[in-house]
């Protein structure tokens, strides 16, 4: 590749960039779409294999994914309404807890003035916030209904998620050929790989930690609700739902849940129960979850992905967020070739300068040394 063509390619890939930067708060729709054809176009595949075109093929799959969506909308927005509920009824005796025991405990231990915290305060305006989150219908009805914008942004997303999924389900494999026939000659084989090696990647990471989550939100909110926790399945569903960043779900859930326990039971023993609970979890994921479901194809460090979170939810917003592990996955398919063509390169292998070698300069060194101590020890000739 000369000079130029590098400098074209450097030209494309920072327009690219700079139009998704730009694109960035309508594009939403398409990447969510373009999610759920990729996560279908596996099955679309095996539909044909058996005989169906792939039209026949790409309907079955989306009525099934829609149907799934249904179902889990169904059964989730009641049970998350019951807790959210069940949250704002018990605000008022973990009020009395914390001004007749909390409270105290930190003002003695600390020496802290009395009457430090206005307990009245905070909980009228943590009741008052968790009231709205509750009545999430009401919330965004009264949203959109004082934007007439707004209504139509969220009425567009609606109908184009599905409809963008359905053509980019029955489209994906011509969408592929099409753009596989715009590649540079010479270049070809070389991204071929790449992408066979991305696909791999990002069909590990999207469809292996998506039961990561499934599985980790269910075990933690039924786990949790054994304990007796009121508010444990949603304190689980949300543990089980940030997950895909590595111990942010962990971390969320034992810390949520541990103060919920505390305050539902002032006792040793539930805090105890809700540790071990976690401890399972976390063992669970590790050994069990992660080794099977994901494997160790991505090969992403955790600080890594914590990075890719931030740094393109910064980028990008929401859609950032969406896009931060797949990219990151894609990235280190990239970086795995740099690193291999650095490798191969004379930049990596160049000696530095001089009459011989450096190993093969410390050789006649050691021998010489060697040489003079064999001298010095062995007698004089007679």
């Amino acid at each position: 590749m000369t000079a130029v063509q590098r400098w074209q390619w450097l030209a494309i890939a920072v327009a690219a960039g700079v139009l998704v930067w730009l694109l960035a708060p309508v594009l939403t729709p398409f990447v969510i779409a373009a999610g759920f054809a990729y996560l279908g176009d596996p099955l679309a595949k095996r539909l044909q294999r058996i005989g169906c075109n792939r039209t026949l093929a790409a309907s079955i799959v989306f009525l099934v994914m829609l149907l799934i969506v249904a179902v889990a909308l169904l059964l989730l927005i009641p049970l998350v309404q019951r807790q959210i509920g069940r949250l704002i009824g018990a605000l008022p005796v973990w009020a009395e807890w914390v001004r007749q025991v909390a409270l105290p405990w930190l003002e003695q231990h600390l020496h802290l003035p009395a009457n430090a915290f206005d307990v009245s305060a905070l909980l009228a305006r943590a009741k008052e916030h968790i009231g709205t989150v509750g009545n999430v219908a009401a919330t965004l009805l009264g949203y959109v209904t004082r934007s007439g914008l707004a209504l139509i942004g969220w009425v567009i997303a609606l109908v184009l998620i599905p409809v963008v999924t359905f053509y980019l389900l029955r489209d994906w494999g011509g969408l592929v050929a099409h753009i596989d026939g715009l590649l540079p000659r010479a270049a070809q084989p070389t991204i071929r790989r790449l992408a066979r090696e991305a696909d791999e990647v990002l069909g590990a990471f999207v469809r292996g930690q998506l039961l990561v989550m499934i599985a980790l939100g269910i075990y933690y909110a039924l786990a949790l609700r054994l304990t007796g926790l009121e508010v444990g399945p949603l304190i689980g569903m949300v543990a089980g739902l940030v997950s895909f960043v590595p111990y942010l779900g962990f971390i969320v859930g034992i810390v949520v849940s541990l103060i919920a326990a505390l305050m539902q039971f002032h006792d040793v023993l539930h805090l105890v129960l809700v540790l071990i609970v976690f401890a399972i979890g976390s063992v669970l994921e590790s050994y069990v979850l992660v080794p099977k479901l994901v494997g160790d194809k991505i090969g992403l460090h955790p600080v890594a992905v914590m990075f890719a979170v931030l740094a393109f939810g910064q980028l990008f917003g929401f859609i950032g967020v969406l896009l931060a592990l797949p990219m990151a996955s894609v990235l280190t398919v990239l970086l795995r070739y740099a690193l291999e063509r650095y490798r191969a390169s004379a930049l990596y292998a160049a000696q530095p300068s001089g009459d011989e070698p450096p190993a093969a300069a410390a050789d006649h060194g050691a021998a010489a040394d060697a040489g003079q101590k064999s001298g010095a020890s062995d007698p004089p000739p007679p």
